[in-house]
């Protein structure tokens, strides 16, 4: 584990921040050609961080035409792929040289605890670019079966030039997951970061170059999604764009797609994502660590977070009662102080959405503060059924829902009554039914006896309103920037050989 610094180790590390102020394109730092700025500010105290380019369609324009340069003059996508795994090497390896500066603008800029990000967020981002750049080279390419008069081939060509569209929930990680698999492909990049998480997005760009990554090849653009995100949907010289966020924004790109030139579109979206525990679970002091730290992991601010606990009827309030206990652990408050596991939530438009789940008539079991400066505090609270609002809406808050259920079959069917299929966790003693109860839930990922996500090997994606067209993380991650080529041999030869 990494060893962690004080808190006042963190604050002077913050306080001394170089903070990147300016858009990446074809390799130089810009401003908006409107030379508009916004501001992006510390979630936890509302402190003024840095002021951005307000980009537009305009500066959209200019970072495609780059990209498309650097695609078309094969500097990067012609590159032999030994170099590129080597480049992207370099990166992580800065990355990693420069860990403890992107924690500490992760946190400042996002509101995530420095704990996570120090542990969890820039390890895994780093290890992340690392599997994707060692996968280059040993990805391969097909025949198809043949006969004594043809040879057919089927090779992977670079998608082109794609559009990749961030989050705020993890802002450097969910970069990792597009840019590590689609700079392997060849590909070259517009991304555009979410306008309240956007400062280490535009550091790694600044490695990047350092790296040696080709100007043009890893192009940045901040600003607002109408003013940045649309543009790059509509784009007709963008051809494939991936999204994480929002169903209702994923929702717009499918309609930016069939609007302009029928872009591919890759989409992860939202979860209301299941936990099942049933009575012959083992161990319930293990479930209960499982199900706190999926529920509350990020503030909760994750598409796949334990959302509803349905729970039998038999340990529901044994299990509550652990829970509860281990809750007490997350302690909420300043996310630059090491102790702390909730720190606030990003923006207060998002604060007071999630806040207003605490307020009317709701059953709260455990929980339900909030305190000055975007803080929800680790909450429980009770429906009678899946119809309730707190059953069916994404919160995206450290809020957990728990039903009540007298059978497995009950469970499974209230798992799958939602809109979305993102992630579910099983908590069952008899493995042939933990695995039946795996196996009858619709999402892209189910955990059995544990709550997590897989790892980088493993597909990340959802079913139904969670996603779309492709899927994150593992050698799959790699199909979606590519085009699939079939190039034909014939070997007939028709002229007459008299020898």
């Amino acid at each position: 584990m990494t060893d962690l610094l004080s808190k006042s180790e963190y604050q002077k590390i913050a306080r001394e921040l170089k903070l990147p102020t300016q858009a990446i394109v074809d390799g130089k730092a810009c401003g908006a050609a409107s030379g508009e700025t916004f501001a992006t500010t510390n979630p936890a105290t509302g402190e003024h961080l840095a002021d951005l380019p307000a980009c537009s369609k305009a500066d959209v324009d200019v970072a495609v035409a780059s990209a498309r340069a650097a695609f078309e003059d094969g500097r990067w996508s012609k590159l032999h792929p030994n170099e590129r795994k080597h480049a992207i090497l370099r990166l992580a390896d800065l990355m990693e040289q420069n860990a403890l500066e992107l924690s500490v603008m992760e946190s400042l800029d996002a509101g995530k605890t420095i704990f996570d990000c120090q542990t969890v967020d820039i390890p895994e981002t780093i290890h992340v670019m690392r599997w994707h750049a060692e996968a280059i080279d040993k990805i391969y390419d097909q025949v198809s079966p043949a006969s004594d008069n043809h040879i057919s081939m089927i090779v992977r060509e670079p998608v082109g030039v794609v559009g990749l569209v961030l989050p705020w929930n993890f802002p450097l990680l969910m970069l990792a997951w597009k840019i590590g698999p689609s700079l392997a492909a060849g590909c070259s990049l517009v991304v555009k970061p979410a306008a309240e998480t956007s400062l280490t997005t535009l550091r790694v760009a600044e490695l990047a170059l350092e790296a040696g990554i080709p100007a043009g090849v890893f192009n940045v653009v901040t600003g607002s999604g109408r003013a940045v995100g649309e543009p790059i949907g509509r784009h007709p010289d963008i051809d494939m764009v991936s999204f994480t966020g929002s169903t209702v924004t994923g929702r717009r790109f499918l309609g930016y797609s069939a609007e302009s030139n029928l872009k591919e579109i890759v989409l992860e979206m939202g979860g209301k994502n299941p936990c099942v525990v049933m009575s012959d679970a083992t161990d319930l002091d293990s479930v209960a660590a499982h199900i706190v730290n999926g529920a509350l992991w990020n503030m909760g601010e994750n598409c796949s977070a334990i959302s509803r606990l349905i729970v039998h009827r038999d340990i529901k309030a044994t299990l509550l009662d652990k829970i509860k206990k281990l809750a007490n652990d997350w302690k909420v408050g300043d996310p630059l102080d090491p102790a702390n596991r909730v720190g606030p939530l990003v923006s207060q438009q998002h604060y007071t959405k999630v806040a207003s789940y605490l307020t009317g008539d709701v059953k709260v079991l455990y929980g339900g503060q909030t305190s000055e400066g975007r803080y929800v505090h680790p909450t429980i609270v009770e429906v009678e059924s899946n119809d309730a609002k707190h059953a069916r809406e994404e919160i995206f808050g450290p809020i957990l829902t728990v039903i009540t259920v007298d059978s497995l079959n009950e469970a499974i069917e209230i798992a799958n009554d939602t809109e979305y299929g993102l992630c579910a966790s099983v908590f069952i003693g008899n493995g042939k039914r933990a695995m039946r109860a795996a196996r009858a839930i619709r999402a892209g990922t189910v955990t059995v006896n544990a709550f997590g996500e897989g790892d980088i090997t493993t597909p990340f994606g959802g079913y139904k309103q969670s996603g779309f067209g492709g899927r994150d993380n593992s050698l799959h991650a790699h199909d979606q920037y590519t085009q699939l080529k079939t190039l034909w041999l014939d070997l007939n030869d028709n002229e007459e050989n008299d020898e």
